[in-house]
């Protein structure tokens, strides 16, 4: 496998590949959506970058390596966070032996070169800065350039990418001129209940049939609900029950009270009862609040100025 390449005079250390080895079960529609985007009709056709949407835990990263694996390509991932800069994206010079300096690839830089797929995880942490070093890469040009090296880098013709993103409150806004170059939005949905199921099996083929059965209840009825209790989350309470019980196998100790201290150890004391949850969500989100008016904001409501007050009000406090 090419480990480096020379451009412009300029010697580039590349990333490797990541090892994709998780599957994609159920919602094959989303993942044909995701493969059209990647389709060329025609010589002057481009790909499309598109954008996957959807809550943490639900498998956006997965579905990205599942429409590698499915291309036969080699998949390049780049964690984005709120710190990541336009050098960490593209190219970084590294320190090396006798005082020189070298430079290193990113994975999207590497994907760029070796024709790969790669995944932006989580890409609305990053700030504008970041993307606007990516702005010629994802139109017709197809290039970056790096300005810590001075070159200018050029995308294979295979080159692919998408961009994750959660829906959650913990991210930046993202311009609108890099959101029209991200395009289509694919969202992502929760899988049904057998999806589920074959989901939580696939990732614990050890767990017992009745915790299983328990996890899946649990998942579909927050789904129900539209509280944000994902797959992962299902997962990893479901691994923690059963680490519990494998202490000490001989305790007869019941399942459903294991299941349910790994459910508020994992997700919170709260997601015990999760129809009081999901009321004070929408309580939190003003399901039940009477919206103010712009007099709200300057008069106290037994304030004559006020714009709603009566008049009939008016007049009894003259009596």
């Amino acid at each position: 496998m090419q480990d480096h390449v020379d451009i412009d005079g300029i010697h580039l250390k590349l990333s490797h590949p990541h090892d994709a080895t998780g599957e994609w079960i159920g919602q094959t529609e989303i993942l044909k959506q995701l493969l059209a985007c990647w389709v060329v009709v025609d010589d002057q056709d481009l790909p499309l970058t598109p954008r996957l949407v959807g809550v943490p835990g639900i498998g956006k990263t997965v579905l990205a390596m599942a429409g590698a694996r499915a291309r036969q390509q080699e998949l390049f991932i780049f964690q984005c966070t709120a710190d990541t800069r336009p050098e960490d994206l593209l190219v970084t010079p590294v320190l090396a032996e006798h005082g020189k300096i070298a430079y290193h690839a990113s994975p999207l830089v590497t994907a760029m070169i070796r024709g790969g797929v790669c995944v932006l995880d989580e890409g609305n942490r990053m700030n504008e800065k970041s993307w606007a070093s990516l702005a010629p890469l994802f139109d017709h040009r197809r290039y970056v350039e790096s300005i810590i090296a001075g070159i200018t880098i050029r995308a294979h013709a295979d080159f692919r990418c998408a961009v994750t993103m959660n829906q959650d409150e913990s991210t930046y806004e993202i311009p609108e001129y890099i959101l029209s170059r991200l395009q289509p939005t694919l969202q992502l949905g929760f899988p049904d209940k057998q999806e589920e199921l074959a989901i939580l099996q696939y990732h614990l083929p050890f767990a017992e049939i009745e915790m299983l059965a328990m996890t899946v209840e649990f998942l579909q009825r927050a789904h129900e609900l539209q509280l944000d209790f994902s797959p992962r989350d299902g997962i990893n309470l479901l691994r923690f029950a059963i680490k519990r019980l494998a202490q000490d196998p001989t305790h007869p100790i019941a399942r459903d009270k294991v299941w349910r201290e790994a459910l508020e150890r994992c997700l919170g004391e709260e997601a015990v009862d999760l129809e009081a949850l999901a009321e004070r969500k929408n309580r939190t989100l003003g399901g039940e609040a009477v919206p103010l008016g712009l007099g709200d904001f300057f008069f106290a409501p037994d304030d004559p100025l006020h714009p709603d007050r009566d008049e009939d009000e008016d007049e009894e406090d003259t009596i």
